[in-house]
């Protein structure tokens, strides 16, 4: 895949807000200052903004976020959580078992409990809280704006537009930016790409960032 090509004057991206992102999604991010997250987009279903990835001893386990009346037609801003579910609770249950064993897992763990406990009225907001909170485990300092209306061709003299790029199903582009490096993850000799970055910071925890550098196609 033809690589995704940035002016070097381009101090901005705007993107989707996912949950807990993949590492394609920091990568993509990693050289703006400044980081627009659209939130006036109309929600897509099975897509990563209520969804991630991560790594247990049965395979590959997806997370999802379960969200009321989800249509196309509703702004992203303004899907809120289900709460029928007790799905925050299960899936700590489960970031834990895979995790407690990880070299890592005790030194970052607290702040990402502490958001589980919490109760988020909208997924954007989860989503918002949890990028933070991966920004700041990486060390990394980004300007985090939110986009007021969508526009779908953005100013890209501007702003390096990445909407809809990284995705799950057909349709992901992240190859244009992330070259998968492996790193040794906590069950199985085989290495799983692209996984949600809390398994990278929870196996590999200061040399995180050092990692999602080498994975970026310049």
């Amino acid at each position: 895949m033809e690589k995704y090509q940035v002016k070097q004057s381009i101090n901005a991206i705007r993107i989707e807000a996912h949950y807990l992102p993949c590492l394609a999604y920091f990568t993509a991010i990693y050289p703006f200052d400044t980081v627009w997250l659209e939130a006036a987009e109309h929600y897509g279903k099975q897509s990563y903004r209520n969804r991630c990835y991560v790594r247990t001893a049965n395979g590959v386990d997806r997370l999802t976020v379960p969200v009321l009346n989800g249509t196309h037609k509703q702004a992203i801003r303004d899907i809120k959580i289900d709460y029928r579910q007790s799905w925050a609770e299960q899936q700590w249950r489960c970031l834990e078992t895979a995790y407690r064993k990880a070299a890592f897992f005790e030194h970052y763990a607290e702040n990402f409990r502490t958001v589980y406990q919490k109760k988020y009225t909208f997924l954007f907001d989860l989503n918002v809280e949890m990028l933070t909170i991966c920004l700041h485990s990486l060390g990394w300092q980004k300007s985090l704006k939110i986009t007021e209306e969508f526009e779908k061709q953005p100013n890209k003299a501007e702003v390096a537009d990445m909407h809809a790029w990284i995705s799950p199903r057909g349709d992901d582009q992240s190859g244009s930016v992330y070259r998968p490096f492996p790193y040794l993850q906590n069950f199985g000799s085989d290495f799983v790409p692209n996984l949600s970055l809390i398994d990278l910071i929870f196996c590999q925890g200061p040399l995180a960032s050092e990692i999602l550098q080498c994975s970026r196609l310049e």
